[in-house]
């Protein structure tokens, strides 16, 4: 039977879950209202953080999911991505327009990892 770990869990979600080696990332979000390269470099730090507490790191992601509330923030988006993650350690990724939670939020990044064995 496989143990579940729930990370900053709340009535609705929580921030990460963990099982079978796999780490699972709720939907990050940076600071409403800030730029696109600004909400993105948030996101990232959180993604960093949280692949951390839960014994990972983002050379061994799995899956990105990226949300974008319009796609001319696609290049600039794309931009700090592609200055932090690195060579080698790419994930399978997905990017596409969607209508986010909140209008101040112009990115959300959804994450799947492995945990490092």
């Amino acid at each position: 039977m496989s143990t579940i770990t729930r990370l900053d869990s709340g009535p609705r979600m929580s921030q990460a879950v963990v099982n079978n080696g796999t780490i699972y990332l709720a939907g990050q979000v940076g600071t409403a209202d800030a730029s696109i390269t600004e909400q993105t470099q948030d996101i990232l730090k959180k993604i960093d953080a949280l692949l951390e507490r839960t014994g990972s790191d983002k050379h061994h992601m799995l899956q990105a999911v990226i949300w974008l509330s319009d796609m001319k923030h696609f290049a600039e988006m794309n931009a700090v991505w592609d200055a932090w993650v690195e060579e080698g350690s790419t994930p399978a990724r997905a990017c596409g327009e969607a209508k986010l939670a909140t209008p101040s939020f112009d990115v959300e990044i959804i994450v799947t990892a492995a945990v490092k064995g």
